[in-house]
């Protein structure tokens, strides 16, 4: 039988999973549970974020109608304009969970990936910043510096390990394969660009965040 994965919009949890039977478990006895298979991981996360974007609309006009708020970065001292920063969110510890990476100097957003169930919001900085450094190693950019704001996540690209304490489970399966290969590939790859701690409590909050705190 082909392998099949499972958005959820409404359960329990939603997210992305891959097991029929984590997908009943977040919708059986769930009024009103809306979910459906698909093929590939990839078509089920463009799914999974397309309605969960045009669900989120209320919240994003809201947002828009506030005052605009522009930082000016390239004055603040210290900063190296010639950066992509990296950020995750994650609904629950576990929970669904997505990052994306922006160009520090333009604001356009470079990379977006999930949301996927199963997974932490450090797994999700790890796996940005190892996605950024994968990415400029193909595009032959090793003058990139790499700005992420969490500690967590640098240690475990330093290492290259990520030492994150979740069990396994059907849940999770598809994050861990994630987090296999962000393994091999620091563990087969020198990476040429410097990883940086993004300071928070001085520059605000990283260009990449997801507003969500």
């Amino acid at each position: 039988m082909a392998k099949k994965y499972y958005v959820v919009w409404a359960g329990h949890d939603t997210g992305v999973y891959d097991s029929w039977e984590e997908c009943q478990l977040q919708t059986q006895g769930f009024p009103g549970a809306r979910y459906k298979g698909f093929s590939t991981l990839e078509a089920a996360i463009s799914a999974y974020r397309n309605e969960s974007r045009a669900d989120d609309m209320a919240v994003i006009s809201a947002i828009a109608a506030r005052p605009a708020v522009t930082t000016n970065y390239s004055a603040l001292p210290g900063i190296n304009m010639n950066a992509i920063c990296v950020d995750a969110a994650c609904s629950g510890n576990p929970g669904p969970m997505e990052y994306r990476g922006v160009d520090l100097s333009t604001g356009r957003e470079l990379f977006h990936f999930g949301p996927i169930g199963g997974a932490t919001n450090n797994i999700g900085e790890f796996l940005a910043i190892v996605h950024a450094l994968a990415m400029l190693e193909k595009e032959g950019r090793s003058g990139v510096t790499v700005y992420s704001d969490s500690r967590t996540a640098q240690a475990w690209v330093r290492d290259r390990h990520a030492r994150t304490q979740i069990k396994p489970s059907a849940a999770n399966a598809a994050v861990r394969d994630l987090i296999r290969r962000a393994e091999t590939w620091l563990q087969t790859h020198t990476p040429r660009n410097p990883v940086v701690k993004w300071p928070t409590e001085e520059w605000g909050e990283i260009p990449a965040d997801f507003g969500r705190k």
